[in-house]
């Protein structure tokens, strides 16, 4: 069975992104912190979550980014960005439910993403899906918001 290590560090640099539109503002203004949990889900359904360092093939993962803003200002007009990890396919759970996805990091659409087969449109597999981006159009000066998406170890 293969295991794909989880590294923390690796995770932070690569994982998550964010794009500030329209106003610039300082590097600081903006603190992320992301975790990634094991989702669990019991006989009667209830999903809990658990910290994970590796995972064998087949374990969902969750991807959850918090974004908090840190100056006395309102920040208008964010984009926030993540990246579906190499080994990881995404299983079309995000949270919120508003995510848009990519399969090249650049062009973005609603989900579920199409194309034109054979002259018919079909629905693309999630696991060709490569970014997700939440457009938060405002985080109030010293609040947070909170994305996440489901992945599944390949």
């Amino acid at each position: 069975m293969k295991t794909f290590k989880l590294l923390r560090a690796a995770l932070l640099a690569t994982l998550a992104s964010t794009t500030l539109l329209g106003t610039a503002y300082a590097e600081d203004a903006l603190k992320m912190e992301l975790t990634a949990n094991k989702v669990v889900k019991d006989a009667d359904g209830k999903v809990t979550y658990a910290p994970v360092s590796t995972a064998p093939a087949g374990t969902v993962i969750q991807y959850k980014a918090n974004y908090t803003n840190t100056i006395n200002k309102d920040i208008n007009d964010l984009a926030v960005i993540l990246p579906i990890p190499a080994n990881m396919a995404f299983n079309g759970e995000a949270t919120p439910a508003s995510a848009q996805a990519s399969i090249d990091g650049k062009n973005y659409a609603d989900m579920p993403l199409m194309r034109k087969v054979d002259g018919k449109m079909v629905k693309i597999p999630y696991s060709e899906y490569r970014t997700l981006r939440w457009n938060i159009k405002l985080l109030p000066a010293k609040k947070s918001a909170t994305v996440a998406l489901n992945t599944i170890v390949e």
